[in-house]
């Protein structure tokens, strides 16, 4: 399997809100997450040789989630239509700089719509319909062993911060609701080069959820951001999620057919069970095997725990195993803030990594 060699970026997305009146009609949110670790790995690849460099323990950023900052707002035009927009970027807490931002100041969303009771329209820099689906649908919705990481492991970040777009998602109708996005290439003389579209569609009947997703991009010319946004690749996803009091369910399909590389089957599920209300356990596994090469694939395991300490104070710790085999190189985490290992891969054989650490939100 031939991976995208790069710093990654992570997917998790939430946040706790706080809300301050701008004037009558509208307002303006400042809202954040704050999320720090200590990591062990019990090995490291070596990105130019793909050996394995040795026991990695330190400084973790980001380790349950992206730490990002952001600008959120809306105000009300009249007849239940909204004007809303968000601004967001990521931080690397062991540094102080960039981190999980595209490489740019709010690289992780710009974009500003319209909703109102015909739905919901974004135009700029958003995440896509695919990546949504895969927010719902990943059991742990973690930066460290979850579904994210054979995503970044296949296309890097293409897919997640999808630029030049505009996309619109509809109400729900009869437990049905719809998603689209077209991200414009803007290629002067070629439609077609960086196009990306997306789509997604959603089924919900009391705790049952059912979910498909569609990505398709194509390779631009242009200069692009690090790591790659525009990987040409065409994705699929399919899955279903079960709520039934304190335990939540979730299984899923994915494949990720690579341009002129791996053409993988992603398969993978896990709980959800809240202990009690401040204790939150959570478990996944995932298979993934190349369609062009038999004797390549992967296993990954994860468990976590997490104790909320207060509404906005999140103590966790993880622990994840994976095992590669073949060309596979699938990694544990995102590897940001480690020096040189990129830890998005993981040499051959199996791999264990250790994470504790404390989340907080504004």
């Amino acid at each position: 399997m031939a991976g995208i060699r790069c710093k990654t970026l992570p997917i998790a997305v939430g946040a706790l809100m706080i809300t301050g009146a701008a004037h009558a009609q509208g307002s303006i949110t400042l809202y954040g997450v704050l999320d720090a670790s200590l990591l062990y790995l019990s090995k490291t690849e070596n990105p130019s040789t793909g050996a394995n460099s040795g026991k990695f323990f330190g400084f973790g950023d980001s380790g349950y989630s992206p730490s990002v900052f952001g600008l959120k707002g809306s105000e009300d035009l009249g007849g239940g239509m909204k004007a809303n927009f968000t601004l967001e970027s990521g931080i690397n807490m062991g540094t102080g700089g960039f981190n999980n931002s595209n490489g740019n100041l709010f690289g992780r969303q710009a974009w500003v719509g319209l909703s109102g009771g015909f739905g919901d329209v974004k135009l700029g820099l958003q995440f896509s319909p695919f990546f949504f689906a895969l927010y719902d649908l990943d059991p742990r919705l973690s930066i460290t062993g979850s579904s994210l990481l054979p995503w970044l492991n296949n296309v890097a970040g293409t897919g997640i911060f999808t630029r030049n777009a505009i996309s619109y998602t509809s109400p729900q109708f009869y437990g049905f609701q719809g998603s689209v996005l077209y991200a414009f290439g803007n290629v002067a003389g070629s439609f077609q080069s960086g196009k990306q579209v997306s789509a997604s569609l959603k089924y919900q009947w009391q705790d049952l959820t059912f979910e498909a997703a569609y990505f398709d991009s194509n390779a631009s010319p242009l200069a692009d951001t690090v790591p790659p946004t525009d990987v040409p690749f065409e994705g699929r996803m399919l899955g279903a999620s079960y709520h039934l009091g304190s335990v939540t369910a979730k299984a899923s399909f994915t494949s990720y057919r690579v341009s002129g590389g791996p053409s993988n089957n992603l398969y993978g599920g896990g709980l959800d069970w809240m202990a009690t209300p401040q204790i939150d356990l959570n478990a996944g596994v995932w298979y993934m095997d190349d369609r062009n090469d038999t004797s390549s694939h992967a296993w990954l395991g994860s468990l976590g725990a997490s104790w909320l300490v207060s509404k906005r104070t999140t103590l966790y710790t993880q622990v994840g195993v994976v095992r590669n085999a073949g060309n596979a190189r699938l990694g544990l985490v995102t590897g940001e803030g480690l020096s040189s290992n990129n830890t998005l891969f993981a040499p051959s054989g199996t791999t264990t990594a250790v994470d504790v650490g404390v989340r907080h939100t504004f």
